[in-house]
C-alpha cells in the first residue's frame, strides 16, 4: 500500500513586483492557512515518510512550515528543482522514482499540476486544489514505479477555507 499526500502551497504575496516568481514569499492569509492545516494534519496522523518541494520561496516555506507541525525533521525535505511549475508527467516521474521503502510521500507544489495529478491518479474529478490544499489519495501497489493513471483511490481533500467553514 502507498499513499500520496498533494500538498499546493499556501497563498503566496504580489505584493513585490520586483520578486521574479520563484522568489514570491506567502502572505498573511497563507501564513494563516498553514496554521490551520498544521492542525488538521496533526489531527489525522499525517506523517509521510519523505516530503519532496518545489523549491520556489512559496512551496518552500509551505513544506517547512507543515513539517514543522507535523514533527517532520526540516532537514528531510527533499527540494527538487523538477517540481517548480511542473506538469503531470514531470510529477509523474518524480514519484517513480521515490524508493520503495517509503510508504507514503507528501509532494509540495503548484497548480494547475498538482489538479492535474490529482485528477490523473484519482477515481474522482477535483476541480481545483486551492491553495494550502491537500489532497491524499491511496494505491493497493508495491512500487512507486506501477504509479499509472486512475490506479489510485482518493481518500481525501482538505483545505483551509472547507476548515473555517
Amino acid at each position: 500500500m502507498k499513499t500520496i499526500y498533494l500538498l499546493r502551497h499556501a497563498k503566496s504575496s504580489r505584493d513585490d513586483t520586483t520578486l521574479d516568481d520563484f522568489e514570491r514569499p506567502l502572505n498573511n492569509k497563507g501564513r494563516e492557512s498553514l496554521v490551520i492545516m498544521g492542525k488538521l494534519l496533526n489531527d489525522l496522523d499525517v506523517m509521510p515518510d519523505i516530503i519532496i518541494s518545489s523549491p520556489a520561496s512559496r512551496a518552500a516555506m509551505t513544506a517547512r512550515a507543515i513539517a514543522s507541525k507535523i514533527h517532520y525533521p526540516l532537514d528531510k525535505i527533499s527540494y527538487r528543482e523538477a517540481l517548480y511549475l511542473s506538469e503531470k508527467d514531470i510529477l509523474i516521474e518524480e514519484i517513480k522514482n521515490i524508493k520503495n521503502t517509503f510508504k507514503s510521500v507528501m509532494v509540495v507544489g503548484h497548480n494547475p499540476g498538482i489538479t492535474d495529478l490529482a485528477n490523473f491518479l484519482g477515481d474522482k474529478k477535483i476541480d481545483d486544489i486551492p491553495t494550502c490544499g491537500l489532497c491524499s489519495i491511496e494505491f493497493a501497489l508495491r512500487s512507486w514505479k506501477d504509479i499509472d493513471g486512475h490506479s489510485g483511490r482518493i481518500k481525501f481533500i482538505e483545505y483551509p477555507k472547507k476548515q473555517r467553514n
